[in-house]
């Protein structure tokens, strides 16, 4: 079991950026971002495999840029641009069988940190 604990969430103003953070206590092949608004649906954000491929939802993609750290043991998300609509709760997961797709069915998920955009 992978353990995995973001931080970095805050409100922003519309236009700002933030940076959140994931530290991990295992690496896999597969780790990413999801976020859960008040739609109450969990969305892929973006994955990263361990060879470096990326993969981002359309809604995001040109804004926020996901990376990993194996020296810090720690994966980000790198958000600029942010709208209201990016508001949710962030969460931070690795795992997955069958590849980093952007579906909600990875292993291993975080607990999650607030980002507000008013």
């Amino acid at each position: 079991h992978v353990q995995l604990v973001e931080s970095g969430g805050g409100s922003v103003k519309v236009g700002g950026s933030l940076r959140l953070s994931c530290a991990w206590s295992e690496s896999r092949y597969c780790m990413g971002w999801f976020r859960q608004g008040s739609g109450n649906v969990r969305e892929g954000v973006a994955s990263m495999s361990s060879d470096g491929r990326t993969t981002y939802a359309d809604s995001v993609k040109g804004r926020f840029t996901i990376s990993n750290d194996k020296g810090k043991n720690t994966l980000f998300l790198d958000m600029k641009n942010l709208k209201v609509e990016d508001s949710a709760t962030y969460y931070c997961v690795a795992e997955r069988y069958g590849g980093c797709k952007l579906l909600p069915d990875w292993r291993n998920w975080g607990r999650g940190t607030q980002v507000t955009v008013s």
